[in-house]
């Protein structure tokens, strides 16, 4: 399988158009039945994400699965590539980034406040940052979580947010960051913290599993506008193309109904986003 090469794109684009790839690429893998490219034979884009549900996780036979891996997999064919998926420690992410470990990130990542630490394709979807507590909790508003316990995950928007010294942000006595989202609803059950802070789907799930012990607060942390980030260096035709790409799905209604299949409503995922 063919690593791809950001250092070659700009002289493929400049020999040959993006159909002339894609029919070399046909012709020297064969076809199925269907004349379908098989997509082991397309050079690999390698994505760097971590297990965070419904965005990217794995499915009951290991495999990725999620809206980002739908997304990234669907644009990455129509652009003649195949994304690969590798689960990384998120707190790496930039060293991973910068050494050509990973050539993207791609996973429920927020590019509120990051504009300019990365080259972003994007924002292509929105994203709520909500808090869940004991349903018994006299936690009812952020103002409430003033000098409580708050369990997020370790460099997620929560953190970022919740560690800000700012009268728009409730104060709280302690902030404890854990690696992976399982940790921190342990240690709501546990009664280790007062709430949680993170994604809205993977809370709701939470709940869901829980027997409704818990509940979520009706405002928002933040409404998140998602991206992809590439290294602030990179000047590669590709991100364009993807930007291109993921318009086309958005305007062909692909977008939306990847959102569906997993819970979301189009409207407050898409609201906005036009990727023009």
């Amino acid at each position: 399988m063919k690593r791809f090469d950001f250092k070659a794109l700009a002289k493929i684009f400049a020999k040959c158009t993006a159909t002339a790839v894609l029919s070399a690429v046909f012709i020297l893998s064969g076809c199925s039945d269907k004349g379908a490219v098989s997509s082991n034979a397309l050079p690999v884009i390698i994505i760097g994400s971590d297990e965070y549900e419904p965005y990217n996780f794995s499915d009951k036979n290991g495999n990725p699965a999620g809206i980002d891996v739908e997304i990234a997999s669907e644009a990455f064919l129509r652009m003649g590539y195949k994304a690969q998926f590798k689960n990384i420690v998120w707190d790496e992410k930039d060293e991973m980034l910068a050494d050509g470990k990973v050539d993207c990130l791609w996973g429920c990542f927020s590019m509120n406040g990051r504009e300019d630490k990365y080259r972003w394709v994007g924002p292509y979807m929105n994203s709520r940052q909500a808090v869940a507590v004991r349903a018994d909790s006299n936690i009812y508003a952020l103002s409430d979580l003033s000098g409580k316990r708050v369990a997020v995950q370790s460099s997620s928007k929560p953190e970022e947010m919740l560690s800000q010294k700012s009268d728009d942000i409730p104060q709280v006595s302690g902030l404890y960051c854990f690696v992976r989202t399982e940790y921190i609803f342990a240690a709501l059950r546990k009664n280790y913290v007062d709430a949680v802070a993170g994604h809205e789907y993977m809370l709701r799930v939470f709940i869901n599993e829980s027997d409704n012990k818990y509940r979520l607060l009706d405002e928002s942390l933040l409404l998140s506008k998602l991206g992809i980030a590439f290294a602030k260096d990179n000047d590669s035709a590709l991100l364009e193309k993807l930007r291109a790409t993921l318009y086309d799905m958005k305007n062909d209604g692909t977008l939306a109904k990847i959102a569906v299949k997993y819970g979301l409503d189009p409207n407050t995922a898409l609201g906005g986003i036009t990727l023009e």
